[in-house]
Formats: structure tokens, sequence, C-alpha cells
């Protein structure tokens, strides 16, 4: 081989290292700055419910703090409305866009919903809170020990009840209502006060205010002297009907004793926004479980009955808030078994 060859050949090859170096170079730096792409899916209307609420500002918690040096990551909140018909096609629709590393939502009904897309879009992560779904490599979720919730609901709506007549106002049935907090509720309510009965209603939907407002009236009419809304927006028609009306209300998943003092007597409240925040930050940072259901409650601090609010302390008399106090440290230690 001549000098001249060898010295083509030797150009050659270090042109090749150089470009396969630069590759390299590249490559790291396009995968070390590679944006996440977050999707929130709220499965209502924001503004009108405390479960999404939390959700969408816990995950904006963990994406700020995520963010602090650098936008590393991409956050959309999305909501779905209240027509529970239309989630699962929103939902495929999001999901077949192929944009976001995972898409974050809470709902009960949700897993049904999630199983079938996640089959046709393998590749598509979720995160779902106050749900169950176990065994699925694409899908992790959290639910709630709303059974806990509940009945310390109950428990103080049958204490605070001069008739024994309490009643539950719910936007419709599903599963976990049915079979965990409605049941959850009696309980509650019987256990403090033997022979307390439940007035359960449906509204229909989850905005309808004016719909709130006439069943809760019929429903104090009736002798439920403390209702329980779980309906969303409806739940507004149910507080101006209890202010009118002058009967109690019991809150659900967050505070809402100010949204008429005086008339909310309790609010079992869901630590929602921690958890979202939580389980936002273990999949930035690559420790989300897949396939794992993780169950929390009041021992690990996701339930808590608020009994520190002024407004808790001036409604409800002394001695009800010691029964109450005495009631969660019975489920907190151990010794009351629900």
């Amino acid at each position: 081989m001549t000098m001249k060859n060898t010295c083509r050949n030797t150009v050659k090859i270090a042109l090749a290292f150089t470009l396969l170096f630069s590759l390299l170079f590249i490559s790291c730096k396009d995968k070390k700055t590679e944006q996440i792409s977050i999707a929130v899916f709220a499965p209502g209307i924001i503004a009108d419910s405390p479960v999404y609420k939390m959700l969408a500002d816990g995950v904006k918690q963990a994406v700020e703090q995520a963010n602090t040096e650098s936008e590393k990551v991409k956050l959309t909140i999305l909501e779905a409305g209240t027509n529970q018909a239309e989630w699962g096609p929103k939902l495929t629709s999001l999901a077949a866009t192929g944009s976001f590393n995972v898409i974050i939502s809470s709902n009960p009904s949700l897993p049904d919903l999630v199983k079938p897309i996640s089959a046709q879009f393998p590749k598509q992560k979720f995160i779902l809170l106050d749900a169950y779904c176990e065994g699925n490599p694409n899908i992790a979720t959290v639910q709630y020990n709303q059974t806990e919730q509940s009945y310390l609901t109950g428990y103080i709506a049958g204490l605070m009840s001069k008739t024994h007549k309490v009643g539950l106002l719910a936007a419709q049935e599903y599963p976990v209502l049915n079979n965990i907090i409605l049941p959850g509720f009696a309980k509650g309510a019987d256990d403090a006060a033997k022979g307390t009965t439940v007035d359960f209603r449906i509204v229909g939907n989850w905005y309808d205010a004016s719909k709130g407002a006439e069943l809760s009236s019929a429903m104090n009419k009736s002798g439920c002297d403390v209702i329980l809304p779980i309906c969303g927006g409806a739940a507004q028609g149910v507080i101006s009907t209890a202010q009118e009306k002058g009967f109690y209300i019991t809150w659900f998943d967050n505070n809402g004793f100010s949204k008429a003092p005086g008339t909310i007597i309790s609010s079992t409240v869901m630590k929602q926004q921690l958890m979202a925040k939580e389980q936002t930050l273990a999949f930035i940072e690559g420790k989300t479980q897949w396939g794992k259901a993780l169950t929390v409650g009041m021992k690990e601090g996701y339930i808590e009955f608020v009994q520190d609010d002024p407004l808790y302390i001036r409604t409800v008399p002394a001695d009800i808030r010691d029964k109450m106090a005495k009631v969660e440290a019975s489920i907190k230690d151990g010794s009351l078994k629900l």
C-alpha cells in the first residue's frame, strides 16, 4: 500500500470516528434534554369537582417542582365534561395521538374504560387515582379507603340528626357508591344512633343544581335533617336549600366548611392533591410501579376527618367533637375494624 493510500485511509477512519462521536454526542444530548409530556384527563369539570381540582393541582405542583431548573416536563390538562358516555371516546382520542408519556386521571369507573384502550395502544401508560386495577403493565392505580371516609361522615350525621333520618344525594349510581360509600355511610349513622335510616336519591347528572335543590328539599320534607351530597355541581343546589330550610350538610373529599359556615358540619378529606403530586413525581423519576394497585386510608394519612377548622369547632357541640375524635383514633389504631 502506498503512503498516499495510507494517508487517505487514515483520514477516512478519522472522519468516521469523528462522525460516530458526533452522533453519540447528539444522541446523548437529545436523550438528556428529551421532554416528558404528561396529560391530566379530568372526567368532568374541574371547577365543579373537588376531586378533579385536587388532581390537577397536585400534578401541577409536581411539574413545577420538576421544572425548577429546566423545562423538562410539559403538562396538558383536559376536561372531558359531565357526559360519561363521552369519556371513553375522548380518552381513546387522547391516547391515539401518541403525544403523552403518561395520562393521569381519577375516577372509580376508569379502569374499565382504560383496559381496552391500553390493549389498543400498548405503549400508552396510565396512572389512575381513586381507582383499582391490578396486573396491567401499563396501568398504576391508587384506591382510597372510602369505607373509612363514608363511615366517619355517616357517624357525625347520625350524632347530629334529631330525626334519626339522614340523606345521601348522589349524581348517579356506580359500584363504589353502591357497594362502599352508601353502606359505609349507613353503618356510621346507625352506629352513632341506633335506628337511624338513610334516604338515598339520585340527581341523574353531575351538574343540575336546580335538581339538587328540588331533591334535597323533598328529602328534608320527608324528615332528613342531615344530607351528604356527592353530586358535583348539583351540590350547589343542596347548599342553598340547606341554608334556606335549616338542615345540615356533611361534606366529602375536601374541606368544605367555608362553602356554608354553620350549615356544613363535617369535612372528610381525601388527600388527592398530595397523592397526585407524589405519583407524578414518581413517574418523572422513573419510580412508578406499573401493574400495582395501592390502597391508602387514615393510617397512611390520605383520609382525614377535619377537626381543627374553626368553623367545625364553632358549629359542632364539644361532646360530639369528642366522640368523633375517639372514633377517628380507633380507626387509625385499628381497634375499630370496618
